[in-house]
């Protein structure tokens, strides 16, 4: 028996951000670029979410990013300005983030529309709590579809 398309929109739209994002990897803004750097690698992430000290997102940083960046500002292979610069230097962009109240379908739209790995998934109070990929959608969303 086949579910009716209204029924599967309405559970579309009932998955929230919130239901189903990922523990954010978190540094604060003030941590150094080389400790972000050290715990990206020992950790395997490939981003982070900068934080200030209220925990509102400052931003994201892509490990690419970061490699660049050192790559574009080594001078004599001389890497300790990345022991002295905080990690809020390098956010670049605005920080794009959806309530965890949000449709993960919303999330995703925003994902594929801003050419994004992952979406910062907030509080009403715009403290981080979380992430939404496109691992998290691609885990989720195919119940529906199939």
């Amino acid at each position: 028996m086949t579910r009716s398309t209204k029924k599967i929109a309405s559970e579309i739209r009932e998955l929230t951000c919130g239901r189903v994002m990922l523990a954010a990897h978190e540094v604060d803004e003030m941590d150094s670029i080389d400790y972000v750097v050290k715990l990206l690698a020992a950790k395997d992430w490939d981003h982070v979410m900068v934080t200030d000290d209220r925990g509102s997102l400052v931003g994201r940083v892509h490990a690419v990013d970061l490699l660049k960046l050192i790559m574009n500002k080594r001078i004599n292979r001389d890497l300790h300005w990345m022991e002295a610069v905080p990690i809020s230097q390098a956010v670049t962009l605005p920080p794009l983030q959806v309530r965890a109240n949000t449709p993960l379908m919303v999330a995703a739209t925003l994902m594929l529309t801003h050419d994004l790995n992952q979406i910062a998934v907030t509080d009403a109070k715009g403290s981080l709590v979380g992430y939404v990929s496109h691992a998290v959608v691609a885990r989720h969303l195919p119940r529906f579809l199939l």
